[in-house]
Parts: structure tokens; C-alpha cells; sequence
């Protein structure tokens, strides 16, 4: 088959959170089971990200830079103006009027961008296929919410209205997907997956670089620093722990990207707290460094107040790290009682849960052994396989043994 792929992040943009992460796992998945995939995307500046080695291997195309790698040919349309993580790429209309027919599906992944609509209604017109896959931004709940609604009466609603299928990471987004009058037979169950590494760092490698002591207790968190994954709440919540039984106090790790300015307000929360010479932000972690942090923590949290499904913690598990995990997360049932600890949004039980782990060895152990058993059944394939068939039931109707 010749899929399309349209995302408004993609790798290398790896700040952008899970979207491009996720789009390349199920790209080069299907690239490897021998379809012609093409991923449509935003050019944050390619030129410059790239290393120059691959520069060199980049081609100009009519509609933007084209990179060509592990099976998957990607396209980053130009980006004439940006606003956060929103862009205006007019190129994506000329390359529908050229290449859309091309394909036989399309999968367009995100919302609250101007991509995906502009492909899906060149979709309708030209009756191609397409699926939506909202990763969990279907329900407005922070920042710019009037704008978000007022994105679904323009937009979303008429792209979803004419979408052969929406893909649903857990139960918890089919809910609210229904909730919004999407009908439940267009609903397509999918979960993500993880990619851990080869070769995992050497244990260790992240305390030195944070310049914390072997017996210290690192909790970690890692995501965007965002409202919606609640940091703040698990701040609070480490603030409020008592000593841990080897009389060090714990250290908290908070991880990742910034967002509005959570940074800062984090930092003063902390100074407020008093806990603001045990708390570290490292800035984002890609790669080994995000592998090597894993390894470190003596337990994994993700407070989030809504999330669809919650690639980090299956990261986390697949690093062997015990979960604490909100009941508003998708991955929540999944790992509950065997690799996490799943408990209300809300800052006690949070520290409850981490209080735990930290101080009941047997609790810990029982937990990392859940992980083990749970990574063998995290990764990508299945989701491949899910998504390969999905897509040849929408495709029009092949020669036999055309791909």
C-alpha cells in the first residue's frame, strides 16, 4: 500500500512530545513490512537540525526538504509563520493538488493545526481514504480552550464527520471521543508501543551527570512541562514526603521541555516548598540521556490530568522502573497493580504511592518484576500489524500482490 502520513511534528523534532515519536515507530513499522510510506509534515527548520552528514543526503523538492530514511520518505513543507507549536505551510495545498492521488490512505495524526484539515478536505474531494488520530487532544481542557472549540466547529467537525476511522489509544479516549458525538463503529482501539534501546547506559550514568549520590532516591518525571501533565501537583506531593530509610533525602527529577513558562513557575514553587536544592530540571532528555534517567529513578511518575495513553510510563516500564500513575492516564489499567501504582489526581495519594515504593523494598522488587513481564508485550509490532490491516480495509481494492 502507499500510505500518507501527516503529522505537524516529526522527527528530528523530538521537543515536540510523543507525536513524532509515535509517527516514526509506526512509519518505518509498516516501511519494514514492505509499504511505501510518506510523512507529510511542518519544516522547523530541517537545514539546520540535521547533521551534516545527513544534510547531504536531503534533496529540495517542488513542495519543501525531502529526507529519506529508514524506508520512510518524509517531506517538511516550508513554514511561512508559527505560534507555539502552530504553523501556516500554504505548499501543503499544492502538494495534495500533485501527489494526494498518489495514495491509498491517509493518516493524519494530531489536532489544533492547520495540516490536517487541509489534507483531509483535499482528501474528501478527491475521495481518498483517511483516518484521524486525535493523540488525546480531542477534549479542550487547558489553554486556549474558546479557540480549541471554535477549531472543532470550523474544522474538526467536518474532518472528523467524513473520517473513515478514529484511532483511540485506550478506553478512556473512546469515552470522551463518544462524548463528543463521535459514533463508537468509527473507533478504532489502538495502543502505542515503546522502542527501548539495543543497548541500555550503564546504571549510574545519570546520577553522575545530575551529581547526586548512589544512595539517593531519584524520582523522576518526564514530559513537557505543561499544565496538563500536572508537575505542580507532583511538586506538592514530593514536597510533603517524609525522610526515606536511608535518612537522604529523596531527589526530584523534573524532565522535559518547557511549556508557557511552567519552568519558572515550577522553580519558585519549589523555592516556596523549600525542597528547591533537591528538585532538578535538566532540560529536555532524548536518547541515551532519556534511557540513562530512566535506569536512575527509583520510581517513575506521570500526574497527569488527562492523557490518552502515556508513553513515558510504558518507557519507564520498558526500563524497569515502577510506575505511579493517575487514573486519568489511558495506560493506567494496563500496568495497574503490576508494574504501577494507580491512584487519584490529587496530591496525597500521589505522595502516598511514591512514599510507598520509596520505603517498602518488597513493594519495589514485585513491581520492577511486573515490568519485565509487561516490556515483552510493549512493543510496536502489534500496533503495525493493527494499523496495516486497518488501512487495507479502507484502501481501494489492489491487484493481487501489489503492495
Amino acid at each position: 500500500m502507499r500510505i500518507l502520513n501527516v503529522t505537524q511534528s516529526y522527527a528530528p523534532f523530538y521537543e515536540f512530545g510523543g507525536p513524532p515519536v509515535k509517527v516514526r515507530a509506526l512509519a518505518e513499522g509498516l516501511a519494514k513490512r514492505g509499504h511505501a510510506v510518506t510523512v507529510l509534515t511542518a519544516d522547523w527548520g530541517i537545514d539546520k537540525r540535521l547533521p551534516p552528514a545527513e544534510l547531504l543526503s536531503a534533496q529540495r523538492s517542488p513542495f519543501g526538504w525531502r529526507v529519506d530514511d529508514s524506508g520512510v520518505q518524509a517531506i517538511y513543507v516550508p513554514t511561512w509563520f508559527h505560534h507555539r507549536a502552530l504553523s501556516w505551510n500554504p505548499a501543503v495545498k499544492r502538494y495534495c493538488r500533485a501527489r494526494l492521488q498518489n495514495f491509498d490512505v491517509v493518516h493524519i495524526f494530531g489536532l489544533y493545526d492547520l495540516l490536517g484539515p487541509a489534507v483531509a478536505k483535499a482528501c474528501r474531494e478527491q475521495g481518498v481514504p483517511y483516518v484521524i488520530e486525535p493523540i488525546g487532544m480531542f477534549r479542550p481542557i487547558v489553554r486556549n480552550v474558546f479557540l480549541k472549540r471554535l477549531y472543532h466547529a470550523l474544522l474538526g467537525r467536518p474532518m472528523f464527520r467524513a473520517a473513515k476511522a478514529v484511532i483511540a489509544t485506550a478506553e478512556l479516549e473512546i469515552a470522551e471521543l463518544e462524548s463528543g458525538g463521535i459514533s463508537r463503529d468509527k473507533i478504532v482501539l489502538r495502543r502505542n508501543g515503546v522502542e527501548a534501546p539495543v543497548t541500555w547506559p550503564e546504571r549510574g550514568t545519570f546520577r553522575k551527570e545530575l551529581g547526586v549520590s548512589s544512595s539517593a532516591k531519584i524520582i523522576l518525571f518526564l514530559g513537557r512541562l505543561s499544565s496538563k501533565k500536572s508537575p505542580d501537583l507532583l511538586l506538592q506531593a514530593f514536597a510533603s514526603l517524609p525522610e526515606t530509610s536511608s535518612g537522604e533525602p529523596a531527589q526530584l527529577v523534573i524532565a522535559g521541555p518547557d511549556e508557557g513558562e511552567m519552568k519558572a513557575r515550577l522553580e519558585q514553587l519549589a523555592r516556596r516548598l523549600g525542597v528547591d536544592s533537591r528538585v532538578h530540571f535538566p532540560g529536555a532528555l532524548f536518547g541515551a540521556r532519556k534511557w540513562a534517567a530512566y535506569r536512575d529513578a527509583e520510581v517513575f511518575v506521570l500526574p497527569s490530568q488527562n492523557e490518552n495513553f502515556g508513553n513515558t510510563a510504558a518507557e519507564a516500564v520498558a526500563a524497569g522502573t515502577p510506575v505511579v500513575v493517575t487514573d486519568q492516564c489511558g495506560i493506567a489499567p494496563l500496568l495497574a497493580d503490576q508494574a504501577a501504582l494507580v491512584v487519584p489526581h490529587d496530591r496525597t495519594p500521589i505522595a502516598e504511592a511514591i512514599g510507598r515504593i520509596l520505603r517498602e523494598p518488597q513493594l519495589r522488587e514485585r513491581l520492577s518484576a511486573g515490568c519485565e513481564a509487561l516490556a515483552a508485550r510493549l512493543g510496536w509490532e502489534e500496533p503495525v500489524r493493527q494499523m496495516e490491516e486497518l488501512y487495507g480495509k479502507l484502501a481501494p481494492r489492489q491487484e493481487p500482490g501489489a503492495k
